[in-house]
């Protein structure tokens, strides 16, 4: 009877740690990468459970540098994309120079130098060296892009929100989601190839090809179902690092950075046009 009982408790015990083990089953890479775009929730919920691993961000951001780069060298090679980048980078400069000349800072012949110059410096920029200083500043650009702004979304996420997590589970939060900016820069390269035209992302302005420096082409810069649903993925993932119950003010927090920084740098671009030259 004893022995009968005590196989009673082994079996209850063995129920019990099976749903236990489940639990504790940590999901691959490629797992991972699935379920950010099928259920971003549970998929940074489990990952929340285990320490944060470098992969798990390391992989989408090295992979988003890697397409980046293609893209831009294919877009490129595109003989009217390249007229088009040459182009609108020539009126920007006219621009600025004709205010200089206005302001009585330069002489019109000093300007027509200069950009003489800068133009045949483009040339030699979209050519063979030119290409290695891109790949070079894509590289460590994005990386550094990424490490700021996950600091600062970790910084406000732990002392702001009273997150309990890592700035290691920030850049988790930050990184996977670039799967979905991955799939966003290949659908700007096929509609760029399908246009003829450089795209600078997938927004609404981008492909309408709407003055960003105006109020409406700021806000149809903001329309961009890709960069959107990006962010909506990075607030539920710092939610879930972050072991918070509620996602809404992980949402305030993305989206209030996206749109507040935004909008800063639209003014003072507008209060020094200079810096106009600098904006896509």
């Amino acid at each position: 009877m004893d022995e009968f009982e005590n196989q009673n408790v082994e079996d209850q015990n063995e129920d019990m740690k099976a749903p236990q083990e489940e639990e504790a089953y940590e999901l691959s890479h490629s797992d991972k990468l699935v379920g950010v775009f099928t259920n971003p929730a549970e998929t940074f919920e489990r990952t929340a459970a285990f320490p944060p691993k470098t992969s798990d961000w390391l992989i989408p951001i090295f992979g988003l540098i890697i397409i980046v780069i293609i893209s831009n060298f294919l877009m490129l090679r595109n003989p009217e994309i390249k007229q088009e980048v040459k182009e609108k980078q020539i009126a920007k400069m006219e621009k600025r120079f004709d205010k200089m000349v206005e302001s009585g800072k330069l002489t019109q012949e000093q300007a027509d130098e200069q950009l003489s110059k800068i133009e045949d410096g483009m040339d030699k920029q979209m050519g063979g060296v030119g290409q290695i200083f891109q790949v070079v500043g894509t590289f460590f650009g994005v990386f550094i892009f990424f490490f700021i702004i996950a600091g600062v979304f970790f910084l406000i996420a732990k002392f702001a929100l009273q997150g309990d997590g890592t700035y290691q589970s920030a850049l988790v939060a930050s990184g996977l989601p670039a799967y979905i900016s991955i799939l966003a820069t290949i659908v700007k390269l096929i509609l760029a190839l399908t246009m003829a035209k450089f795209l600078a992302d997938t927004s609404v302005a981008s492909i309408m090809g709407a003055d960003t420096s105006t109020f409406s082409g700021f806000i149809l810069g903001k329309l961009d179902v890709f960069a959107i649903w990006g962010y909506a993925v990075t607030s539920i993932g710092f939610a879930k690092m972050f072991k918070s119950e509620t996602t809404g003010k992980y949402y305030a927090m993305i989206f209030g950075l996206w749109i507040g920084f935004g909008l800063l740098f639209f003014f003072i671009a507008k209060a020094i046009p200079m810096l106009g030259m600098f904006s896509g």
